[in-house]
């Protein structure tokens, strides 16, 4: 008998769109199969079997996240196959920051009104991350919610495992005065930060669509523009060097994220002037009078993960990273956690 329910679709629930977008979805799921996955999509529990072979000691390793309300920016735009990879990435760019490589991943998608070709389009993006990152799409969950939502309306969440040999997680102990701080560069403001980057632009009155030329692009592509995922350089630079700190530059920018990492007693020198930062963050700051702390303390500025690793292996792991690293700054004793020069 096929399943449905008309009581349930008149309370504003439509179960058979649910099962729509199941299929919508399984070919981007597809995409992500790597070898440990065990179950198909649309079971009740994910299964994974993780190939332990060569480790003393496995650690399972997990992160969480959403990509908060920057998917206003894609509800304004009505384009949502991008913010999948930001949803993935906020959790894997996590998990890698002590030498854990994602093997899995499962999204939670709470919505107003169950569209299939949107949801699909969402998970298309999470697909991407996941393809992205080296792990796989194994489950998740999308969520109908009429009445405490407005039917544009979604969030977007997910959780991912990795895995690590003991042996192998990042020492923060070993670093020492003279390491040198390595920059990844971000794409663009990522994740974080989007209550006041829509205050200050205006977003729901604002012409998304329009060309800039300071962006050169448009507003809503430069503000809608992915997260980008450091797993695979990150995890080339580990097989390369000793790394001895890694920070995500997320919600609390450089003064709350490198300290994450620092043995007691040390700080970070940042040279400002060594920073390759977007022009979305000069125009955000302009036009919201932001000041330079706070811009440093709410976004990555253009440095999305940072690297730290001995002075003596900077160039090996520049070139590992392959992703246009550079040198930003080094380990020095004493002083503030963080320093900008």
């Amino acid at each position: 008998m096929r399943s449905f329910s008309d009581s349930y679709r008149e309370a504003g629930v439509n179960i058979e769109a649910g099962y729509e977008g199941v299929k919508l979805m399984k070919k981007h799921v597809e995409r992500t199969l790597i070898p440990g996955v065990v179950s198909d999509i649309g079971g009740f529990g994910g299964l994974f079997a993780p190939d332990l072979s060569g480790m003393a000691e496995p650690v399972l390793v997990s992160g969480t996240d959403g990509v908060g309300t920057k998917l206003r920016i894609a509800q304004l735009l009505d384009k949502h196959d991008t913010v999948g990879i930001d949803c993935v990435a906020m959790c894997v760019n996590d998990i890698i920051c002590c030498g854990a490589k994602p093997i899995f991943f499962l999204d939670y998608i709470a919505i107003g009104k169950n569209e299939p070709e949107k949801v699909a389009a969402i998970v298309s993006g999470v697909a991407e991350g996941c393809v992205q990152s080296g792990c796989a799409l194994i489950g998740g969950e999308t969520a109908e919610h009429p009445g405490m939502m407005a039917a544009d309306d979604y969030d977007l969440a997910g959780f991912s495992v990795g895995l690590v040999d003991k042996a192998k997680v990042v020492d923060h102990s070993a670093m020492k005065a003279g390491d040198v701080i390595i920059a990844l560069p971000s794409s663009g403001i990522h994740s974080n930060g989007y209550s006041l980057v829509r205050k200050v632009f205006n977003v729901e009155h604002a012409n998304l669509n329009m060309y800039s030329d300071e962006l050169g692009r448009t507003l809503g592509e430069a503000l809608l523009e992915p997260t980008r995922i450091y797993v695979k350089p990150v995890l080339r630079c580990m097989e390369a060097v000793s790394v001895r700190g890694v920070s995500h530059i997320t919600g609390g920018g450089f003064f709350e994220n490198i300290p994450r990492c620092l043995p007691e007693g040390l700080t970070a020198r940042i040279d400002k002037s060594a920073i390759q930062t977007p022009p979305i963050f000069r125009m955000l700051q302009r036009m919201g009078g932001i000041s330079e702390h706070d811009m440093f303390n709410t976004y990555n500025m253009g440095v999305g993960m940072t690297v730290i690793v001995p002075k003596e292996d900077a160039d090996r792991a520049v070139a590992a990273l392959d992703c246009g690293a550079y040198v930003v700054g080094e380990i020095a004793e004493g002083g503030e956690q963080v320093t900008l020069c």
